[in-house]
């Protein structure tokens, strides 16, 4: 699990970039197959009533219900896989002026098949745009994909996805227990 501080970066003790710097690629390769197989680990239970069950989450805004399983899955891997194709262009060179968003429309999701179809998927995409990478990639040009945490080059993006989703895991055990005891 990446380990990122960002207590300090709100304290203003670091930037993004300081925190993420000592990562490599293949650092960034080891962690994105770990995310998947605790996601994996996670859901290994999992039945096609799991899958739509709309949770009790105290955390939704009023008028707004739990997300289900299959949308927890859409959104984080649509994340993973935007930090995944910016990291691929920022290491070209390209500079990046908007983001790389398409979510899968998590209403499509409403079996055991399609949710281990679209992590397979996902995984699959992520891997290949890290394959995309050239051997001697540009670490110089930046993006500003979330403003407070300013600019941030082609490991900071893809960092940013691993850490997305990793900030679903206990969104997703709670799916998950509450499926259980339904």
């Amino acid at each position: 699990m990446l380990q990122i501080d960002f207590g300090a970066l709100r304290a203003g003790k670091a930037s993004y970039n300081d925190l993420t710097k000592s990562l490599t690629y293949a650092d960034l390769r080891a962690e994105t197959n770990e995310l998947f197989s605790t996601i994996q680990a996670i859901i290994a239970n999992v039945s096609d009533a799991d899958v739509t069950l709309v949770p009790e989450d105290p955390q939704a805004g009023e008028g707004e219900h739990g997300w289900t399983l299959g949308h927890v899955i859409a959104h984080l891997t649509a994340s993973l896989e935007e930090g995944a194709a910016s990291a691929a262009l920022l290491t070209r060179g390209f500079a990046i002026e908007q983001r790389l968003h398409t979510e899968t429309p998590w209403e499509s999701i409403t079996t055991v098949e399609q949710l281990q179809a679209r992590l397979h998927e996902s995984q699959r995409i992520t891997n290949a745009y890290l394959e995309a990478w050239p051997d001697k990639p540009d670490l110089t040009t930046t993006t500003v994909r979330v403003p407070f945490l300013g600019p941030m080059n082609a490991i900071g993006s893809y960092a940013l996805g691993l850490v997305h989703g990793e900030m679903h895991y206990e969104q997703l055990k709670e799916i998950m227990r509450q499926a259980k005891k339904a």
